[in-house]
Protein backbone atom coordinates (compact mmCIF):
# COMPACT_ATOMS: atom_id res chain seq x y z
CA UNK A 1 0.00 0.00 0.00
CA UNK A 2 1.31 3.47 -0.75
CA UNK A 3 1.60 5.87 2.28
CA UNK A 4 -1.26 7.77 3.35
CA UNK A 5 -1.09 11.78 3.85
CA UNK A 6 -2.27 12.38 7.27
CA UNK A 7 -3.82 14.92 8.88
CA UNK A 8 -4.92 15.28 12.18
CA UNK A 9 -8.40 16.60 12.39
CA UNK A 10 -8.09 17.43 15.93
CA UNK A 11 -5.94 19.52 16.39
CA UNK A 12 -8.39 21.82 13.76
CA UNK A 13 -10.82 21.25 15.92
CA UNK A 14 -9.28 22.22 19.40
CA UNK A 15 -7.66 25.23 17.88
CA UNK A 16 -11.98 26.19 16.40
CA UNK A 17 -12.61 25.13 19.82
CA UNK A 18 -9.50 27.31 21.47
CA UNK A 19 -10.28 30.53 19.43
CA UNK A 20 -14.18 30.16 20.07
CA UNK A 21 -13.27 30.43 23.91
CA UNK A 22 -11.37 33.13 23.45
CA UNK A 23 -13.84 34.92 21.59
CA UNK A 24 -16.66 33.97 24.01
CA UNK A 25 -14.08 35.24 26.69
CA UNK A 26 -13.51 38.57 25.09
CA UNK A 27 -16.88 38.60 25.09
CA UNK A 28 -17.75 38.35 27.99
CA UNK A 29 -14.81 40.86 30.09
CA UNK A 30 -16.97 43.98 28.96
CA UNK A 31 -19.71 42.81 29.83
CA UNK A 32 -18.56 42.34 33.70
CA UNK A 33 -16.98 45.84 33.25
CA UNK A 34 -20.10 47.20 31.84
CA UNK A 35 -21.99 45.33 34.90
CA UNK A 36 -19.86 46.68 37.60
CA UNK A 37 -20.31 50.32 35.88
CA UNK A 38 -23.86 50.08 35.84
CA UNK A 39 -23.69 48.97 39.70
CA UNK A 40 -21.41 52.35 39.94
CA UNK A 41 -24.46 53.87 38.13
CA UNK A 42 -27.30 52.63 40.02
CA UNK A 43 -25.59 53.21 43.08
CA UNK A 44 -24.90 56.64 42.17
CA UNK A 45 -28.53 57.50 40.42
CA UNK A 46 -31.48 55.76 40.86
CA UNK A 47 -33.19 57.08 38.23
CA UNK A 48 -31.68 55.80 35.08
CA UNK A 49 -33.56 52.15 35.29
CA UNK A 50 -35.12 52.57 31.52
CA UNK A 51 -31.40 53.06 29.96
CA UNK A 52 -30.05 50.18 32.21
CA UNK A 53 -33.11 48.02 31.09
CA UNK A 54 -32.37 49.00 27.63
CA UNK A 55 -28.62 48.31 28.08
CA UNK A 56 -28.48 45.40 29.49
CA UNK A 57 -30.89 44.11 26.64
CA UNK A 58 -28.47 45.36 24.56
CA UNK A 59 -25.49 43.80 25.55
CA UNK A 60 -27.89 40.25 26.05
CA UNK A 61 -27.96 40.68 22.15
CA UNK A 62 -24.66 41.14 21.74
CA UNK A 63 -23.70 38.30 23.21
CA UNK A 64 -26.44 36.19 21.99
CA UNK A 65 -25.07 37.08 18.20
CA UNK A 66 -21.38 36.23 19.86
CA UNK A 67 -22.48 32.68 20.54
CA UNK A 68 -23.69 33.02 17.91
CA UNK A 69 -21.08 33.45 15.24
CA UNK A 70 -18.81 31.51 17.89
CA UNK A 71 -21.32 28.53 16.58
CA UNK A 72 -21.68 29.66 13.06
CA UNK A 73 -17.50 29.09 12.93
CA UNK A 74 -17.39 25.94 14.89
CA UNK A 75 -19.97 24.76 12.15
CA UNK A 76 -17.34 26.14 9.42
CA UNK A 77 -14.89 24.43 10.74
CA UNK A 78 -16.97 21.14 11.42
CA UNK A 79 -17.89 21.11 7.63
CA UNK A 80 -13.41 22.13 7.08
CA UNK A 81 -12.76 18.90 8.43
CA UNK A 82 -15.44 16.64 6.74
CA UNK A 83 -13.75 18.12 3.54
CA UNK A 84 -10.15 17.60 4.87
CA UNK A 85 -11.57 13.62 5.51
CA UNK A 86 -13.38 13.41 2.20
CA UNK A 87 -10.39 14.75 0.62
CA UNK A 88 -8.16 12.38 2.24
CA UNK A 89 -10.46 9.45 1.78
CA UNK A 90 -10.63 10.41 -1.71
CA UNK A 91 -7.01 10.48 -2.30
CA UNK A 92 -6.34 7.06 -0.09
CA UNK A 93 -8.96 5.48 -2.45
CA UNK A 94 -6.84 7.35 -5.16
CA UNK A 95 -3.57 5.50 -4.17
CA UNK A 96 -5.49 2.60 -3.89
CA UNK A 97 -6.80 2.52 -7.12
CA UNK A 98 -3.21 3.58 -8.23
CA UNK A 99 -1.62 0.93 -6.65
CA UNK A 100 -4.08 -2.06 -7.62
CA UNK A 101 -3.33 -0.52 -11.31
CA UNK A 102 0.23 -1.20 -10.56
CA UNK A 103 -0.53 -4.96 -9.21
CA UNK A 104 -2.21 -5.76 -11.73
CA UNK A 105 0.35 -4.52 -14.22
CA UNK A 106 3.14 -6.84 -12.80
CA UNK A 107 0.77 -9.37 -12.39
CA UNK A 108 0.05 -9.43 -15.97
CA UNK A 109 3.90 -8.82 -16.72
CA UNK A 110 4.83 -12.07 -14.59
CA UNK A 111 1.51 -13.71 -16.51
CA UNK A 112 2.69 -12.80 -19.73
CA UNK A 113 6.83 -14.08 -18.94
CA UNK A 114 5.38 -17.38 -17.23
CA UNK A 115 3.43 -18.01 -20.51
CA UNK A 116 6.44 -17.18 -22.96
CA UNK A 117 8.68 -19.31 -20.74
CA UNK A 118 5.88 -21.82 -20.92
CA UNK A 119 5.63 -21.74 -24.44
CA UNK A 120 9.62 -21.66 -25.24
CA UNK A 121 9.50 -24.94 -22.91
CA UNK A 122 6.50 -26.35 -25.22
CA UNK A 123 8.21 -25.29 -28.16
CA UNK A 124 11.60 -26.91 -27.05
CA UNK A 125 9.95 -30.41 -26.05
CA UNK A 126 7.62 -30.01 -29.82
CA UNK A 127 11.14 -29.75 -31.36
CA UNK A 128 12.73 -33.05 -29.37
CA UNK A 129 9.44 -34.67 -29.86
CA UNK A 130 10.13 -34.23 -33.84
CA UNK A 131 13.87 -34.98 -33.88
CA UNK A 132 12.94 -38.66 -31.75
CA UNK A 133 9.68 -38.81 -34.51
CA UNK A 134 12.23 -38.18 -37.19
CA UNK A 135 15.02 -40.72 -36.11
CA UNK A 136 12.41 -43.08 -35.60
CA UNK A 137 11.23 -42.46 -38.76
CA UNK A 138 15.18 -43.07 -40.22
CA UNK A 139 15.56 -46.51 -38.65
CA UNK A 140 11.87 -47.27 -39.78
CA UNK A 141 12.94 -46.58 -43.48
CA UNK A 142 16.28 -48.35 -42.86
CA UNK A 143 14.49 -51.67 -41.42
CA UNK A 144 11.99 -51.52 -43.87
CA UNK A 145 14.41 -50.99 -46.74
CA UNK A 146 16.56 -54.27 -45.02
CA UNK A 147 13.06 -56.15 -44.76
CA UNK A 148 12.21 -55.30 -48.80
CA UNK A 149 15.76 -56.63 -49.79
CA UNK A 150 15.35 -59.96 -47.35
CA UNK A 151 11.65 -60.50 -48.85
CA UNK A 152 12.88 -59.97 -52.37
CA UNK A 153 15.93 -62.31 -51.51
CA UNK A 154 13.30 -65.26 -49.83
CA UNK A 155 10.66 -64.52 -52.45
CA UNK A 156 13.74 -65.77 -55.23
CA UNK A 157 15.09 -68.22 -53.33
CA UNK A 158 11.38 -70.00 -52.79
CA UNK A 159 10.77 -70.24 -56.13
CA UNK A 160 12.75 -73.21 -56.78
CA UNK A 161 12.52 -75.91 -53.37
CA UNK A 162 12.97 -79.01 -56.14
CA UNK A 163 15.57 -81.44 -53.76
CA UNK A 164 17.33 -84.44 -55.08
CA UNK A 165 18.31 -87.00 -53.02
CA UNK A 166 21.80 -86.84 -52.60
CA UNK A 167 21.00 -82.90 -51.75
CA UNK A 168 18.10 -83.89 -49.24
CA UNK A 169 20.76 -86.54 -47.42
CA UNK A 170 23.47 -83.94 -47.59
CA UNK A 171 21.49 -81.07 -46.12
CA UNK A 172 19.32 -83.68 -43.64
CA UNK A 173 22.81 -84.34 -41.91
CA UNK A 174 23.70 -80.39 -41.19
CA UNK A 175 21.84 -79.27 -38.22
CA UNK A 176 19.13 -76.82 -38.74
CA UNK A 177 20.55 -73.67 -36.99
CA UNK A 178 23.34 -73.55 -40.39
CA UNK A 179 20.51 -74.23 -42.53
CA UNK A 180 19.46 -70.88 -44.89
CA UNK A 181 15.57 -70.29 -45.20
CA UNK A 182 15.58 -71.54 -48.40
CA UNK A 183 17.00 -74.73 -47.83
CA UNK A 184 15.05 -75.68 -44.78
CA UNK A 185 11.69 -74.79 -46.30
CA UNK A 186 13.22 -77.25 -49.18
CA UNK A 187 14.27 -79.63 -47.22
CA UNK A 188 10.32 -79.52 -45.21
CA UNK A 189 9.11 -80.04 -48.79
CA UNK A 190 11.09 -82.82 -49.77
CA UNK A 191 9.80 -84.69 -46.32
CA UNK A 192 6.75 -83.55 -47.16
CA UNK A 193 6.39 -84.26 -50.75
CA UNK A 194 8.65 -87.39 -51.07
CA UNK A 195 6.45 -90.10 -49.48
CA UNK A 196 3.22 -88.33 -51.58
CA UNK A 197 5.00 -89.00 -54.51
CA UNK A 198 5.86 -92.60 -53.52
CA UNK A 199 2.28 -92.88 -52.13
CA UNK A 200 1.23 -91.50 -55.05
CA UNK A 201 3.22 -93.92 -57.17
CA UNK A 202 1.88 -97.22 -55.07
CA UNK A 203 -1.43 -96.09 -55.59
CA UNK A 204 -1.18 -95.99 -59.27
CA UNK A 205 0.44 -99.78 -59.57
CA UNK A 206 -2.41 -100.64 -57.18
CA UNK A 207 -4.78 -99.26 -59.51
CA UNK A 208 -3.32 -100.42 -62.76
CA UNK A 209 -3.35 -103.84 -60.93
CA UNK A 210 -6.98 -103.47 -59.87
CA UNK A 211 -7.89 -102.18 -63.37
CA UNK A 212 -6.44 -106.00 -64.80
CA UNK A 213 -7.80 -107.54 -62.28
CA UNK A 214 -11.48 -105.89 -62.92
CA UNK A 215 -11.10 -106.97 -66.75
CA UNK A 216 -10.62 -110.44 -65.66
CA UNK A 217 -13.45 -110.43 -63.69
CA UNK A 218 -15.57 -108.96 -66.47
CA UNK A 219 -14.56 -111.58 -68.79
CA UNK A 220 -15.58 -114.21 -66.58
CA UNK A 221 -18.50 -112.65 -65.71
CA UNK A 222 -19.39 -112.49 -69.53
CA UNK A 223 -18.25 -116.26 -70.06
CA UNK A 224 -20.87 -117.07 -67.03
CA UNK A 225 -23.26 -115.12 -68.08
CA UNK A 226 -23.07 -116.83 -71.60
CA UNK A 227 -23.13 -120.12 -70.21
CA UNK A 228 -25.92 -119.70 -68.45
CA UNK A 229 -27.96 -118.60 -71.05
CA UNK A 230 -27.26 -121.69 -72.77
CA UNK A 231 -28.35 -123.54 -70.09
CA UNK A 232 -31.34 -121.65 -69.70
CA UNK A 233 -32.49 -122.14 -73.64
CA UNK A 234 -31.65 -125.75 -72.96
CA UNK A 235 -33.83 -125.94 -69.78
CA UNK A 236 -36.23 -124.06 -71.89
CA UNK A 237 -36.21 -126.66 -74.82
CA UNK A 238 -36.43 -129.63 -72.10
CA UNK A 239 -39.40 -128.43 -70.26
CA UNK A 240 -40.97 -127.65 -73.89
CA UNK A 241 -40.33 -131.08 -74.13
CA UNK A 242 -41.00 -132.62 -71.02
CA UNK A 243 -44.59 -130.65 -71.67
CA UNK A 244 -44.87 -132.30 -75.39
CA UNK A 245 -44.11 -135.85 -73.37
CA UNK A 246 -46.66 -135.32 -71.21
CA UNK A 247 -49.29 -134.71 -73.91
CA UNK A 248 -48.15 -137.10 -75.55
CA UNK A 249 -48.40 -139.87 -72.59
CA UNK A 250 -51.95 -138.30 -71.84
CA UNK A 251 -52.63 -139.22 -75.24
CA UNK A 252 -51.41 -142.30 -74.57
CA UNK A 253 -53.12 -142.86 -71.70
CA UNK A 254 -56.53 -141.85 -73.48
CA UNK A 255 -55.44 -144.50 -76.30
CA UNK A 256 -54.81 -147.09 -73.63
CA UNK A 257 -57.96 -146.62 -72.30
CA UNK A 258 -59.06 -148.11 -75.03
CA UNK A 259 -59.35 -151.68 -75.37
CA UNK A 260 -57.73 -153.16 -78.22
CA UNK A 261 -54.33 -150.82 -77.92
CA UNK A 262 -54.20 -151.43 -74.56
CA UNK A 263 -53.91 -155.18 -74.76
CA UNK A 264 -52.03 -154.65 -78.12
CA UNK A 265 -49.60 -151.83 -76.96
CA UNK A 266 -49.52 -152.35 -73.32
CA UNK A 267 -46.02 -153.94 -73.20
CA UNK A 268 -44.52 -151.24 -75.91
CA UNK A 269 -46.70 -148.36 -73.88
CA UNK A 270 -45.20 -149.59 -70.60
CA UNK A 271 -41.50 -149.53 -72.09
CA UNK A 272 -41.88 -146.11 -73.59
CA UNK A 273 -43.74 -144.91 -70.34
CA UNK A 274 -40.48 -146.42 -67.63
CA UNK A 275 -38.70 -144.83 -70.82
CA UNK A 276 -40.25 -141.44 -70.60
CA UNK A 277 -39.95 -141.63 -66.43
CA UNK A 278 -36.46 -142.34 -66.50
CA UNK A 279 -36.11 -139.75 -68.90
CA UNK A 280 -38.09 -136.94 -66.70
CA UNK A 281 -35.88 -138.21 -64.19
CA UNK A 282 -32.55 -137.60 -65.56
CA UNK A 283 -34.03 -134.04 -66.71
CA UNK A 284 -35.03 -133.30 -63.48
CA UNK A 285 -31.85 -134.04 -62.31
CA UNK A 286 -30.15 -131.86 -64.84
CA UNK A 287 -32.51 -129.53 -63.81
CA UNK A 288 -31.45 -129.40 -60.02
CA UNK A 289 -28.03 -129.64 -60.83
CA UNK A 290 -28.52 -126.76 -63.56
CA UNK A 291 -30.13 -124.57 -60.78
CA UNK A 292 -27.53 -125.27 -58.23
CA UNK A 293 -24.73 -123.79 -60.47
CA UNK A 294 -27.23 -121.05 -61.61
CA UNK A 295 -26.88 -120.61 -57.84
CA UNK A 296 -23.69 -121.21 -57.69
CA UNK A 297 -22.84 -118.71 -60.16
CA UNK A 298 -25.13 -115.80 -59.03
CA UNK A 299 -23.67 -116.17 -55.45
CA UNK A 300 -19.83 -116.00 -57.71
CA UNK A 301 -20.88 -113.27 -59.44
CA UNK A 302 -22.15 -111.34 -56.90
CA UNK A 303 -19.16 -111.87 -55.17
CA UNK A 304 -17.69 -110.20 -57.55
CA UNK A 305 -19.58 -107.16 -58.21
CA UNK A 306 -18.62 -106.78 -54.19
CA UNK A 307 -15.38 -106.72 -55.62
CA UNK A 308 -15.38 -104.55 -58.39
CA UNK A 309 -17.58 -101.90 -55.96
CA UNK A 310 -14.89 -102.37 -53.33
CA UNK A 311 -12.09 -101.85 -56.32
CA UNK A 312 -14.16 -99.21 -57.77
CA UNK A 313 -14.57 -97.50 -53.63
CA UNK A 314 -10.56 -97.95 -53.53
CA UNK A 315 -9.78 -96.16 -57.25
CA UNK A 316 -12.45 -93.75 -56.37
CA UNK A 317 -10.23 -93.49 -52.53
CA UNK A 318 -7.10 -93.01 -54.71
CA UNK A 319 -8.26 -90.54 -57.05
CA UNK A 320 -9.36 -88.42 -54.00
CA UNK A 321 -5.86 -89.09 -52.37
CA UNK A 322 -4.47 -87.68 -55.91
CA UNK A 323 -6.53 -84.92 -55.67
CA UNK A 324 -6.08 -83.75 -52.06
CA UNK A 325 -2.19 -83.96 -52.68
CA UNK A 326 -2.58 -81.88 -56.37
CA UNK A 327 -4.82 -79.35 -53.97
CA UNK A 328 -2.22 -78.91 -50.98
CA UNK A 329 0.51 -78.21 -53.52
CA UNK A 330 -2.03 -75.81 -54.96
CA UNK A 331 -2.78 -74.22 -51.73
CA UNK A 332 1.15 -74.33 -50.59
CA UNK A 333 1.61 -72.10 -54.20
CA UNK A 334 -1.66 -69.49 -53.50
CA UNK A 335 -0.17 -69.34 -49.60
CA UNK A 336 2.85 -68.29 -51.29
CA UNK A 337 1.40 -65.89 -53.30
CA UNK A 338 -0.94 -64.68 -50.50
CA UNK A 339 1.94 -63.89 -48.55
CA UNK A 340 3.30 -61.61 -51.31
CA UNK A 341 0.51 -59.98 -51.81
CA UNK A 342 0.56 -59.50 -48.06
CA UNK A 343 3.99 -58.29 -47.95
CA UNK A 344 3.27 -55.66 -51.26
CA UNK A 345 -0.30 -54.59 -49.29
CA UNK A 346 2.09 -54.26 -46.36
CA UNK A 347 4.89 -52.25 -48.14
CA UNK A 348 1.67 -49.66 -49.15
CA UNK A 349 0.42 -49.67 -45.78
CA UNK A 350 3.72 -48.38 -44.73
CA UNK A 351 3.94 -45.90 -47.82
CA UNK A 352 0.05 -44.76 -46.84
CA UNK A 353 1.45 -44.61 -42.79
CA UNK A 354 4.70 -42.56 -43.53
CA UNK A 355 2.20 -40.17 -45.85
CA UNK A 356 -0.13 -39.98 -43.33
CA UNK A 357 2.65 -39.13 -40.56
CA UNK A 358 3.63 -36.11 -43.11
CA UNK A 359 0.33 -35.39 -43.23
CA UNK A 360 0.08 -34.90 -39.70
CA UNK A 361 2.93 -33.20 -38.79
CA UNK A 362 1.66 -30.38 -41.62
CA UNK A 363 -1.40 -29.99 -39.76
CA UNK A 364 0.39 -30.34 -36.15
CA UNK A 365 2.50 -27.11 -37.56
CA UNK A 366 -0.45 -25.37 -39.15
CA UNK A 367 -2.23 -25.93 -35.87
CA UNK A 368 0.41 -24.65 -34.02
CA UNK A 369 1.15 -21.45 -35.60
CA UNK A 370 -2.81 -20.81 -35.73
CA UNK A 371 -2.84 -21.50 -31.98
CA UNK A 372 0.15 -19.37 -31.48
CA UNK A 373 -1.55 -16.33 -33.31
CA UNK A 374 -4.57 -16.92 -32.09
CA UNK A 375 -3.43 -16.85 -28.62
CA UNK A 376 -1.18 -13.88 -29.48
CA UNK A 377 -4.38 -11.59 -30.77
CA UNK A 378 -6.53 -12.54 -27.81
CA UNK A 379 -3.11 -11.57 -25.33
CA UNK A 380 -3.42 -8.08 -27.20
CA UNK A 381 -6.98 -8.07 -26.68
CA UNK A 382 -7.25 -8.55 -23.23
CA UNK A 383 -4.03 -6.50 -22.42
CA UNK A 384 -6.07 -3.64 -24.40
CA UNK A 385 -9.10 -4.35 -22.72
CA UNK A 386 -7.22 -4.06 -19.05
CA UNK A 387 -5.73 -0.73 -20.04
CA UNK A 388 -9.42 0.91 -21.84
CA UNK A 389 -10.27 -0.54 -18.31
CA UNK A 390 -7.94 0.71 -16.01
CA UNK A 391 -7.87 3.90 -17.96
CA UNK A 392 -11.68 4.09 -18.02
CA UNK A 393 -11.69 3.83 -14.21
CA UNK A 394 -9.44 6.29 -13.53
CA UNK A 395 -11.09 8.34 -15.87
CA UNK A 396 -14.13 8.05 -13.86
CA UNK A 397 -12.06 8.49 -10.36
CA UNK A 398 -11.01 12.07 -11.91
CA UNK A 399 -14.11 12.69 -13.07
CA UNK A 400 -16.09 12.00 -10.08
CA UNK A 401 -13.21 13.10 -7.70
CA UNK A 402 -13.59 16.88 -9.45
CA UNK A 403 -16.81 16.82 -9.20
CA UNK A 404 -16.79 16.13 -5.33
CA UNK A 405 -14.08 18.59 -4.76
CA UNK A 406 -16.03 21.12 -7.13
CA UNK A 407 -19.24 20.62 -5.14
CA UNK A 408 -17.25 20.47 -1.92
CA UNK A 409 -15.91 23.51 -2.78
CA UNK A 410 -19.11 25.02 -3.86
CA UNK A 411 -20.77 24.04 -0.42
CA UNK A 412 -18.34 25.66 1.37
CA UNK A 413 -18.09 29.14 -0.87
CA UNK A 414 -21.57 28.88 0.00
CA UNK A 415 -21.57 28.54 3.67
CA UNK A 416 -18.35 30.97 3.93
CA UNK A 417 -20.12 33.57 2.31
CA UNK A 418 -23.53 32.95 4.45
CA UNK A 419 -21.18 32.90 7.50
CA UNK A 420 -19.31 36.28 5.92
CA UNK A 421 -22.93 37.36 5.67
CA UNK A 422 -23.98 36.79 9.16
CA UNK A 423 -20.28 37.90 10.19
CA UNK A 424 -20.99 41.13 8.69
CA UNK A 425 -24.72 41.52 9.70
CA UNK A 426 -23.53 40.66 13.41
CA UNK A 427 -20.63 43.52 13.37
CA UNK A 428 -23.53 45.61 11.80
CA UNK A 429 -25.75 44.94 14.34
CA UNK A 430 -22.92 44.81 17.24
CA UNK A 431 -21.35 48.54 15.76
CA UNK A 432 -25.37 49.53 15.97
CA UNK A 433 -25.13 48.51 19.74
CA UNK A 434 -22.61 49.86 20.61
CA UNK A 435 -23.03 53.20 18.81
CA UNK A 436 -26.44 52.88 20.95
CA UNK A 437 -24.60 51.93 23.93
CA UNK A 438 -22.16 55.58 23.40
CA UNK A 439 -25.45 57.27 22.89
CA UNK A 440 -26.79 56.12 26.00
CA UNK A 441 -23.41 56.43 28.07
CA UNK A 442 -23.48 60.43 26.68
Amino acid sequence: MPPKKQKNPSVNISSSLEESEEFSLETTVPTEDISSSDERDRTGTQKVTRQLIERKELLHNLQLLKIEMSQKNLIIDNMKVDHLTKTEELEERLNVALYQKQVLALRLDSQLQLTQDESRKQQALRKQEMDVILLRQKQLEETNRQLCDKAGDLRRSLRDLELTEDKYKELRDVPEERLSITEYVAVFFYEVVSPLKAQLSELHVKRNSLTDDLDTHRTEIKALMKSYEEERRVRSELEIRNQRLTLELADTKGLIQEGDFKRDNYSNTKRERDAFECEVRESRKRLELLEMTHEVQTRERNELSREVSTLQQSVTLLQKDKEYVHRQSMELNVRCAHQEDRLERLHTQLDDAQRAREEVYHKYIASRDHYKTEYENKLAEELENIRLKTSQEIDNLQRTSKEMYERENRNLRETRDNAVLEKDRATTAERETQARYDQLLE
